[in-house]
């Protein structure tokens, strides 16, 4: 069976075609042509702003036009992350998708339901004709998975409804009416390049197969971080040797944990029978260390030949101290939702670029304002110790729960209408676009709720397909529960 013969087979139909256009962030011009097309074709008014986010327009049902005007909204562009064994151009190349029982997977590569199945059921809501609701608009922002720039940078005309159904969540039977703000911190190392010393060994150590994940609802499950494990080993060697250190990188997105990383470095030759001693008791104990979180870690170590150049001895140890030290992970719980992350963050990418400048990419989450910037600002001050030169972006604003919101009552009411139990109400440790909305729009009500899906921002991702079929049941009661009152 294909995606596209699922049911219910308008919201599949519509998913199978969204796999089909490439859309990584920064890259959303063929989704957005894709979009517009889907709403001429359609005869749907359409319309897009200066950073290209685009909104379509459909009337109320009869005798719903007095109703409140009631936002769909969803983010166009997808993480781009495979395996390092697969080809895949997300540039060009269609998500390969597959059924596996009850899944929907991709071969290699993310599958892009975060948020592909949201922009599927605003589509599906926009053409299906036996929906019951009020004025309908259907929100498509750019670049959310790099810092949720098309919310930021939303038009001013470009909405006018009171209500918001934000489609980015990953948990059937829990409706979101709060999230975490974010800021990311930027590191940089300068470092001159040296030759490689002649009598020293060179080895190339390489981690991959981890499960990494969401830098936000899946910071607390405690899985490895890849550029934390290269890191680790190479500190511990400098802390018996003399080393040289020639390469190093790690991860790649800043809000996915890292997944695979490797690292080439050198020792003196009369340490080479050390070393390997050194290697082979590190590998038992990191996969020792990770044993029933990680089941597909591998720690490969391998000689390489000699470089040509390494970074200078200065610069090599300060950068792996830092990396090796630099916080990461879950920094505070909540104090009034249980088993809430509050705070905390993400050491995401360690990328050599040019002008011979090692960039450190980390990631910083909390729905404590306060604690947001300190806990950037201690990600600050630790680079700073080391020598780099830091910076900040802009950030986004987290989005505080109204527990007395008339649309989280409405759908709650509704999933319970439907399935017979009252679905959690809950905050999400994980950036959506909502608090974005409200600066702008400051009345707002706002809700956010999903299928199941997990390994979203890896290659891992999944997508339920029973719960599909419930979250597209549940947006119609929604709406026409929204449209009859």
């Amino acid at each position: 069976m294909e995606v596209k013969d699922l049911k219910p087979e308008l919201i599949w139909k519509c998913f199978d075609e969204v796999t089909k256009i490439p859309r990584p962030s920064c890259h959303e011009e063929q989704i957005r042509d894709f979009l517009l097309k889907f709403a001429a074709d359609h005869n749907i008014e359409a319309k897009t702003d200066k950073v290209g986010n685009v909104v379509m327009k459909k009337p109320a049902t009869p005798g719903h036009e007095n109703a409140p005007v009631v936002i769909l909204q969803a983010h166009m562009d997808m993480v781009a992350e495979k395996n390092n064994d697969v080809k895949h151009d997300f540039m060009k190349d269609p998500i390969e998708t597959y059924v596996d029982g009850d899944w929907v997977k991709a071969r290699g590569t993310t599958l892009g339901a975060d948020n592909g199945i949201g922009i599927a059921a605003a589509m599906a809501a926009m053409i299906d004709k036996d929906l019951v609701h009020g004025p309908l608009e259907a929100l498509f922002t750019v670049n959310e998975e790099i810092g949720l720039e098309g919310a930021q940078n939303l038009g001013k005309d470009m909405i006018s409804g009171s209500i918001l159904i934000n489609m980015d969540s990953e948990d059937d039977g829990e409706i979101f009416v709060g999230c975490a703000g974010g800021i990311d911190t930027t590191a940089e190392f300068s470092y001159q390049r040296s030759f490689t010393p002649e009598n020293f060994v060179y080895m190339r150590v390489a981690v991959k197969g981890l499960l990494g994940g969401h830098s936000g609802s899946d910071i607390n499950l405690g899985r490895a971080n890849a550029n934390k494990v290269i890191a680790r080993l190479i500190w511990e060697c400098s802390q018996k040797w003399d080393i040289t250190v020639c390469e190093i990188e790690g991860g790649n997105l800043r809000n996915a944990i890292p997944r695979e990383a490797h690292a080439v470095f050198g020792v003196h030759s009369d340490h080479h029978e050390e070393l390997k001693r050194h290697l082979k008791k590190y590998h038992t104990e990191i996969l020792n260390e990770y044993a029933g979180i990680e089941p597909s870690m591998e720690l490969t170590l391998e000689a390489h030949e000699r470089p040509e150049y390494c970074i200078d001895s200065t610069t090599s140890i300060a950068l792996i101290r830092a990396i090796y030290s630099a916080p990461h992970g879950v920094y505070s719980m909540s104090q009034d939702l249980e088993g809430l992350v509050e705070t905390s963050t993400n050491l995401a990418a360690v990328k050599m670029i040019d002008n011979n400048i090692v960039r450190i990419t980390t990631s910083q989450r909390s729905s404590v304002e306060s604690r947001k910037d300190d806990i950037a600002g201690q990600v600050e001050a630790h680079f700073q110790l080391a020598g780099a030169k830091v910076t900040h972006s802009d950030g986004y604003p987290g989005w505080a729960p109204n527990m007395q919101s008339p649309i989280m009552k409405i759908s709650a009411d509704a999933y319970e209408e439907l399935f017979g139990v009252r679905p959690a109400i809950k905050a999400i440790h994980a950036g959506l676009e909502c608090g974005l909305f409200l600066t702008k729009h400051p009345n707002l009500d706002m809700v956010s709720f999903g299928p199941t899906m997990t390994g979203v921002h890896s290659p891992d991702e999944k997508l339920l397909i029973p719960t599909v079929e419930k979250f597209w049941k549940h947006l119609a009661r929604v709406l026409e529960k929204v449209a009859q009152s």
